[in-house]
C-alpha cells in the first residue's frame, strides 16, 4: 500500500519536484531502513562472509561458510553458536548433490549461524563478489550488515539522482519507494545494484554504446537476470556485453576451476527452474510442471524475439521495461527484491503500471506454499499491466497523439510536464 500511495502522491503533486529535492527525500527514506538489521532476508549475512573471506586471500566458490579451515573468520555476530577455537565438522571442498532429498540437507539452515545455506558455497557472481569485497574492506566485523546497508543505500540515492537528472517526478517512483528503502537500505540486497548497472546502460546507450553494453554485462554478473535484456542491445553492441560477462568471471575460473558455479546448479533445481515445479506460478494454475517449463521457455523466447524486432522502433527503456517485467511474470518468483531493477525501470519508462509485480511478489512471498494463491496474485498483477497498456493505447489513438522517443534514448533531460504530454510512450 505504501508504494501505491507513493505512486498516487508523486501522480498527483510531483509536477514541480526538482533533482534536490528528489534526492534527499530519496536519502531520508534510506535512514529507517539502518536501524534495524535486515528484516525480509539473511542474504546480507552471505555478503558479509563473501566479502570476508576474499580479503582472507580465499575464494567463496571453494570453501563453504562451516568449514574449519576458516574458522579464523567466524565472529560473534555472523557465528553466534560457533566460535573460532570449536570444530563444526566440515571440511574439504564444496559439495552439491544432485539427488533432492540430499539437495535439501545440504542447504537447509544452522541455528550455529546467521548466514544462510551455511553448508554450500556462494552463488552471487563475480562483480557481486568485487563489491562484497570493497564495503568488506571498510566495515569492522563488530557491525555486521551495516556497511552493506549503508553501501546499499547510497546506491539507491546515487540510482535516484540518475532518474532525477532525466526526470525528477518520475524518478520519485524509485527513490521515494517503500520497496526500495526495504530492499536497499535495510536488506542491503545486491540487486539494487543491478538496478543502478541496467539504467546507466539504457540511459547511456544512445551515445556510448559499449559503454552501456559493459554495464550490461557487469550487471549479469551482478545477478543472472539483467543478461535477460540483451535482446533490447541487439544495435548496441550485445557481444561486449557478453565479453564483459565472461572476463569478470576468467579470474575465478583461474583461480577454482569449474567450482566457479558455486550453488548455482544446486539453486536452479532447488528453486524449480529445471522442471518447472516450483516456478511459473501463472502458468501452474493450468498446467502441469513437464508442460509449464516448456510453454515458460516458449513463452520467453517469443519475449526474447518481439524485443529484438522491436527494439529499433520503441526507446530503450521502454522495451527493456516490458522485457524485464514480463520475465518476472513468467517464473514469478517470491523474492521481492528481484524487482529492484524493474521498479527503476519502470520510472526511466513511465511506466507505473509495472511497480504491480514487485508489489505481487511481497505478496507471494507472503503466501509461500500456497501455490494457487500465489499463481493468482501473479495472474491479478498481470492483468493490472496488462489493463494499463490497453488503456493507455486506446487514449493514444483517440486523441491522435504519436509515440516521441524517451529522453533516456537520448541523454537528454525530459522537460516536458504538460498534460498533452501524457500518454505518450516517452
Amino acid at each position: 500500500m505504501g508504494t501505491l500511495a507513493v505512486a498516487a502522491i508523486v501522480w498527483r503533486f510531483g509536477r514541480g519536484l526538482g533533482v534536490a529535492a528528489v534526492v534527499i527525500v530519496a536519502g531520508l527514506c534510506q535512514v529507517p531502513g539502518l536501524l534495524h538489521a535486515p528484516i525480509t532476508s539473511t542474504d546480507a549475512y552471505r555478503y558479509v562472509w563473501d566479502g570476508r573471506v576474499q580479503l582472507a586471500g580465499h575464494s567463496p566458490y571453494a570453501h563453504v561458510p562451516l568449514d574449519d579451515s576458516l574458522a579464523q573468520l567466524r565472529d560473534p555476530v555472523l557465528f553466534p553458536g560457533l566460535s573460532p577455537t570449536q570444530k563444526s565438522g566440515v571440511t574439504g571442498p564444496p559439495r552439491v548433490p544432485t539427488d533432492p532429498d540430499a539437495l535439501a540437507k545440504y542447504s537447509a539452515d544452522d541455528p550455529r549461524t546467521r548466514i544462510n545455506r551455511p553448508l554450500v558455497p556462494t552463488i552471487y557472481p563475480p562483480v557481486a563478489q568485487a563489491y562484497f569485497t570493497v564495503v568488506a574492506l571498510f566495515t569492522p566485523w563488530s557491525v555486521g550488515t551495516l556497511g552493506l546497508q549503508i553501501a546499499a543505500a547510497l546506491l539507491a540515492i546515487a540510482l535516484t539522482w540518475l532518474l532525477a537528472v532525466q526526470n525528477p517526478r518520475w524518478a520519485a517512483l524509485w527513490g521515494w519507494s517503500p520497496i526500495v528503502a526495504l530492499e536497499a537500505g535495510n536488506a542491503a540486497h545486491v540487486d539494487v545494484l543491478a538496478a543502478l548497472l541496467i539504467t546507466a546502460a539504457v540511459i547511456t546507450a544512445a551515445k556510448r554504446p559499449k559503454l552501456a553494453a559493459v554495464f550490461l554485462g557487469a550487471a549479469g554478473s551482478v545477478k543472472l537476470l539483467p543478461l535477460l535484456l540483451l535482446p533490447a542491445f541487439r544495435t548496441r553492441r550485445p557481444i561486449v556485453a557478453l565479453s564483459t560477462f565472461i572476463a569478470s568471471y576468467v579470474p575465478h575460473i583461474l583461480a577454482v576451476g569449474t567450482l566457479v558455479l558455486g550453488f548455482l546448479p544446486g539453486y536452479l533445481s532447488q528453486e524449480g527452474f529445471d522442471d518447472g515445479s516450483s516456478r511459473s506460478a501463472i502458468l501452474a494454475l493450468l498446467l502441469p510442471p513437464e508442460v509449464r517449463q516448456i510453454v515458460a521457455a516458449l513463452l520467453a523466447l517469443t519475449l526474447a524475439v518481439l524485443a529484438f524486432t522491436r527494439t529499433r522502433r520503441d526507446p530503450l527503456a521502454l522495451t527493456c521495461c516490458w522485457l524485464y517485467g514480463a520475465a518476472l511474470l513468467i517464473a514469478t518468483p517470491t523474492y521481492p527484491w528481484y524487482g529492484l531493477p524493474l521498479i527503476a525501470l519502470a520510472a526511466l519508462a513511465h511506466r507505473p503500471e509495472w511497480l504491480a509485480v514487485p508489489i505481487a511478489a511481497y505478496l507471494a512471498y507472503g503466501s509461500f506454499g500456497h501455490d494457487t494463491r500465489q499463481g493468482l496474485i501473479y495472474l491479478a498483477a498481470g492483468v493490472i499491466v496488462v489493463s494499463a497498456i490497453t488503456i493507455r493505447r486506446r487514449f493514444v489513438a483517440e486523441s491522435g497523439l504519436t509515440a516521441a522517443r524517451s529522453p533516456a534514448n537520448t541523454g537528454e533531460r525530459d522537460e516536458t510536464h504538460r498534460p498533452r504530454d501524457l500518454g505518450r510512450a516517452r
